[in-house]
């Protein structure tokens, strides 16, 4: 499940991501995504990843058709997590985007929201 986080930074999707991903999920952030490119700005992430379950085929399939249309729209991504593999996940999403990624651990999430100016 995402949950948008309110912010005050109008180029920023912030999420709160808990147990499985969902098309539904995706579908939220979608429109979020156009609205921000709209304005002519890069969208920037703050995913904060906590007891997440991976994906449902659905989801999956949704975010890669998001993400293979709009890679280039993408600036910072912020990821915030406890496990190894959200580690490695944000090194890979580094490497196969334009993007500008920075993995931090859940106890340095004030960091990381300084990092994507969002506090």
């Amino acid at each position: 499940m995402i949950q948008i986080l309110n912010i005050e930074n109008e180029n920023v999707i912030a999420t709160k991501i808990t147990c499985k991903i969902t098309k539904k999920d995706i579908e939220k952030i979608h429109p979020l995504t156009h609205n921000i490119i709209e304005k002519g700005h890069k969208v920037d992430f703050y995913f904060e990843l906590e007891d997440i379950d991976g994906y449902d085929l659905e989801g999956l399939w949704a975010d890669l058709k998001v993400d293979a249309a709009h890679l280039s729209d993408y600036g910072k991504m912020a990821f915030v997590g406890d496990k190894k593999w959200q580690k490695w996940a944000a090194k890979a999403t580094d490497f196969f985007t334009g993007s500008e990624v920075k993995y931090f651990d859940l106890q340095d999430k004030e960091q990381a929201k300084n990092w994507i100016q969002i506090n």
